[in-house]
């Protein structure tokens, strides 16, 4: 693989949820979707439609590009919000509160290339689900802080090296639309089976 120049900023993301997942999107290439990732897709589409508003005390901006130099992350914002002079991201997904930290990574990934370009600390963001209708606090704290910048370095190795992580089954399988592509399930059982033989 060649050296990395910048980091999607949705591929921590992926990581969080799964490194083979990751691997399989941004070093294969591949991707399938599901009902799930094409209702998120046809969310991303009605939000990233670029404008700038005005909303009470509220300003607000859809689809910028965010950038950081320094740990070499890009990506387009869903949303961005200043009020009372602090600034913040709002990401978008589709179903209820997450019970995975990595939309959480999301928002922290995007407050670092916000604060770079602004000059600001950002300590919070927010996480607004579509099916509930609800936004999620995000502090982004040292303690978040620190995971992101280590999940930042795990990408990078991953993308520079191109080395494949393993498939681990977990509950996060039963939704991935990448499944039937890895099987872990499967590659567990031919493991066991050549161990035995």
């Amino acid at each position: 693989m060649n050296q990395t120049e910048y980091i999607s900023i949705a591929a921590l993301n992926q990581y969080a949820y799964c490194p083979h997942r990751c691997w399989r999107m941004f070093c294969a290439g591949e991707f399938t979707d599901n009902q799930y990732t094409i209702e998120g897709t046809t969310l991303h589409d009605r939000v990233h439609t670029t404008s700038d508003v005005q909303r009470g005390e509220t300003w607000q901006v859809r689809a910028i590009w965010l950038k950081s130099e320094q740990y070499k992350l890009i990506g387009k914002s869903d949303l961005i919000e200043a009020e009372d002079g602090q600034i913040y991201p709002v990401e978008y997904k589709r179903g209820r509160k997450g019970e995975w930290d990595n939309d959480e990574l999301q928002v922290c990934a995007q407050a670092l290339c916000l604060e770079e370009m602004t000059g600001q600390p950002v300590n919070t963001g927010y996480i607004y689900y579509a099916h509930s209708h609800q936004r999620q606090l995000v502090e982004i704290n040292a303690e978040l802080r620190q995971s992101a910048i280590a999940t930042i370095e795990s990408v990078t190795n991953l993308l520079e090296t191109g080395a494949m992580p393993k498939p681990v089954y977990s509950k996060r399988c039963q939704g991935c639309s990448l499944y039937s592509q890895c099987l872990p399930k499967a590659t567990d059982k031919v493991k066991s089976y050549q161990e035995v033989n």
